[in-house]
């Protein structure tokens, strides 16, 4: 009987594991998953450093980067220091507490009993918190007022302002679509851009010359907030219905000095009692 030589062993064994190889490579080749830290990665959506015109490369006048000598690149390097932030801002989302659904106007669609105390809760968890708050802005609505008014009590000295911006409405059709809520086109079209204008009138990054974080409360609702959360993340806006968020709850967001969006908080209620929690 003929027997292998050590040379056709091992022969056999590298033709063994090449093919092997190849079987598994030819049948799992859709199947390959790269890390996000490999050069063979290619992210679905990359994020756009200068969603808010602030980056401070945007902000260097373009006719520096004409320049190709040594000192043009000093001018841009001195100009992009300068314009770059060194502070968080924080945005802190309160959604207002239950109301009166059955009001037919804005006046009647006020908090109810349940509400108020919704809203205390919230005022006293933001209180707890210990945040150096700088501002509140509240939406025009009835009930954002009243919950802002309750939760300014248990903060002293708050400035606070109102914005027609953030009042509630319809910001872009949702995907998937819903049975039950289907306002007509024009509703998207006016809403939208007004709901639009509120985000960039108060997310972007701080200002070169901000010297100390900021906390902004601001107090709306649920729609503005989802919509605002899935803008500022570079989400598709279009998911905003896809989140559920509380009365009263909390949605905390911050915008660091490279203009990176981190979601520390999103809809948090657990401050209140579990009979407490509505939506």
């Amino acid at each position: 009987m003929s027997t292998f030589t050590k040379m056709q062993k091992v022969a056999l064994g590298l033709g063994t594991v090449g093919g092997s190889w190849c079987f598994f490579n030819f049948f799992n080749a859709d199947r390959k998953v790269f890390n996000s830290w490999t050069t063979n990665f290619t992210p679905s959506v990359k994020w756009d450093d200068n969603w808010d015109h602030r980056s401070p490369t945007s902000l260097v006048h373009p006719k520096l980067f004409k320049l190709s000598d040594e000192k043009g690149d000093n001018q841009i390097n001195e100009n992009k220091e300068r314009a770059t932030p060194k502070v968080n801002r924080h945005i802190i989302l309160i959604r207002h507490g239950q109301y009166n659904m059955s009001g037919e106007t804005d006046k009647e669609r006020y908090l109810t009993a349940l509400g108020r105390s919704q809203a205390e809760y919230t005022g006293k968890r933001l209180l707890a918190l210990g945040f150096p708050y700088t501002s509140m802005i509240k939406s025009t609505m009835t009930r954002a007022q009243e919950t802002g008014s309750i939760i300014s009590a248990s903060l002293d000295n708050l400035p606070v302002s109102d914005c027609n911006l953030i009042r509630e409405g319809a910001p872009i059709p949702p995907e998937p679509p819903v049975g039950h809520w289907r306002p007509e086109k024009q509703q998207f079209y006016q809403d939208g851009a007004r709901i639009e204008a509120g985000f960039r009138e108060y997310f972007y990054r701080a200002d070169a010359s901000q010297e100390k974080e900021t906390y902004m409360i601001m107090v709306c609702h649920a729609n503005v907030i989802r919509y605002f959360v899935c803008r500022a993340l570079q989400f598709p806006a279009e998911a905003w219905l896809r989140i559920s968020l509380n009365h009263g709850s909390i949605t905390w967001l911050t915008i660091t000095p490279k203009g990176r969006v981190i979601l520390r908080a999103l809809g948090d209620s657990g401050h209140m009692p579990v009979d407490a929690i509505t939506y």
